[in-house]
């Protein structure tokens, strides 16, 4: 299996010499998910922007939640696209691993990252890794566990891993505009289509500030769908929502219920992904 795999890896390295270099990523993704579509999240990690739309904590689309009967053309909501990962490197799993990934050894990932201890990007470090810490901790005692990826490869095998199959694919929010980053502005929903989520099972992947891309995962059960926005601006977004009803662990989605006025678990709620987030579902 070693030798055939390295086979089809020697000749994707010279499919990409004849025609354009295939960053490590690509290659990956098409000896692994060689069916699957690579989902814009992942494009533009391969391909950085060049800048990155900033927003309070309230302001994210995450923090936007409505109930999936709201969901239907001709409704409208205020939303702000937004990224956490702009810019980031998506490193290979070997070179991933070989930089320590703990909030006690921040002091040394600094200085071979050759990041100031003093400075913006080393706070949002720090917040990342003792949100990852926590996580897997509260992950370890509740039903859906979270694990923190620094690389595609553990991402695609933590997904493999919870939905019991490598026969997977993954759904990312995309957005065209002339304007980057897009302003917070009223949107107009223009169609609904439901993304086919065998069992219910999914797992979310949320794109985290870091020196390089960090992904915070864990499973869920609900639906998904795939709806189209106009927004005032002339912005276009083809934009994933997720609706799900579960509040073990998310204390976010237990404060929507709240504001939203409905019983916690008796509904779902639903929330858009900003474009550095995916969901991934079996085929």
């Amino acid at each position: 299996m070693a030798r055939s795999l390295a086979a089809v890896l020697l000749l994707l390295v010279a499919a990409a010499g004849a025609s354009h270099a295939a960053s490590p990523a690509e290659m990956y993704w098409k000896i692994a998910l060689p069916t699957s579509p690579m989902p814009g999240a992942i494009r533009d990690l391969i391909s950085p922007a060049s800048s990155v739309g900033s927003a309070s904590k309230e302001d994210t689309l995450g923090n936007v939640f409505f109930l999936e009967k709201d969901l239907f053309p001709g409704s409208k909501m205020t939303l702000h696209f937004t990224r956490a990962t702009a810019g980031a490197a998506l490193l290979p799993r070997g070179r991933a691993e070989s930089v320590p990934f703990a909030s006690e050894r921040l002091p040394e990932i600094l200085s071979q990252l050759s990041i100031p201890a003093v400075s913006p990007t080393a706070d949002a470090m720090w917040s990342t890794l003792a949100e990852c810490e926590a996580a897997r901790l509260a992950g370890e005692t509740t039903k859906h566990k979270h694990y923190c990826a620094t690389s595609l490869e553990s991402m695609v095998e933590f997904v493999a891993s919870s939905l019991g199959t490598r026969d997977v694919h993954a759904v990312s929010t995309e957005v065209i505009s002339t304007l980057t980053p897009t302003p917070r502005q009223a949107y107009r929903v223009e169609a609904v289509r439901p993304v086919a989520v065998p069992g219910g099972d999914m797992v979310a992947c949320h794109g985290m500030p870091y020196a390089y891309a960090v992904f915070g995962l864990h499973g869920l059960k609900g639906a998904a769908y795939t709806v189209t926005l106009a927004g005032a601006d002339g912005t276009v977004a083809q934009a994933v929502a997720a609706c799900h009803g579960d509040v073990d662990g998310h204390g976010a989605v237990a404060e929507a219920y709240k504001r939203l006025g409905v019983a916690p678990g008796s509904v779902a709620i639903c929330h858009f992904l900003p474009q550095d987030d995916m969901i991934w579902v079996r085929n």
